[in-house]
């Protein structure tokens, strides 16, 4: 199926919790193998459109399509099968479950286009430290080591599109500078990537284009470098100055 280099594509989404309106009109595509930042206040809707996305919140209106397949109301298996792995926010590694467990529980083979395959010793090779802990239970890795072991265990899937929601929360600086050495290297890779990141130079130092959320609808979007040149005032949507 012909993508026009569109990895993922929301037109006119709105998705509601309960009563509550979260998205309106959410319009926004990230091209394939290119970086989006997407950007926003605390409860702009960056998580519910990467729940949209995977089909954890189906959406009231609109449409997704991930690499040229409508997947607005796919349940959350079926959109993975198009090759679309999240990194969700807070980590959710299997803390009962070894470092190996919770890579190998999983594993998927790569979707139809998709690159070279993913295997335990890939992710042990980026990530060293969790070789060295493969048989620790999750639990008893520090902050730093659940999000490598939560990007490691999305690339188990073998996506083509890897959804990354706050890696870099509540991370040590120095760990902070370690995932995201790893997510450029991702990048370098070929992988669509989205990235949902509560710091804007952390999102503009690595993505391609930005988009950035206001209250539930699009209020800005454009190439990073835009945003890098301090073209736009970032005070407005995100309270940074």
């Amino acid at each position: 199926m012909a993508t026009n280099g569109i990895a993922l594509s929301l037109a006119e989404v709105d998705a509601y919790y309960g009563d509550s309106h979260v998205l309106a009109k959410v319009s926004f595509a990230a091209g394939e193998g290119r970086l989006l930042g997407l950007l926003g206040r605390n409860g702009a809707g960056k998580t519910t459109c990467m729940n949209v996305t995977v089909g954890l919140l189906p959406a009231r209106r609109g449409a997704v399509e991930v690499f040229g397949h409508a997947v607005t109301k796919l349940p959350p298996e079926q959109i993975a099968a198009y090759g679309v792995a999240l990194v969700p926010q807070g980590r959710r590694v299997f803390k009962s479950l070894t470092v190996r467990e919770n890579l190998i529980v999983a594993a998927r083979k790569p979707a139809q286009g998709g690159a070279g395959a993913w295997s335990l010793d890939e992710v042990f090779r980026m990530f060293p430290r969790l070789a060295e802990r493969r048989g620790q239970m999750a639990a008893h890795l520090s902050g730093g080591e659940q999000q490598m072991l939560a990007i490691g265990r999305a690339m188990m899937a073998n996506p083509r599109l890897l959804l990354m929601d706050e890696p870099s929360e509540g991370l040590a600086p120095q760990i902070v500078a370690e995932v995201m050495a790893t997510i450029r290297k991702l990048k370098e890779s070929g992988l669509s990537i989205v990235l949902v990141e509560q710091n804007p130079r952390l999102a503009f130092d690595i993505a391609d284009d930005i988009v950035i959320l206001n209250t539930g609808r699009v209020a800005v979007t454009g190439p990073a470098e835009t945003f890098r040149q301090d073209s736009v005032d970032l005070r407005q949507h995100l309270g940074v100055f």
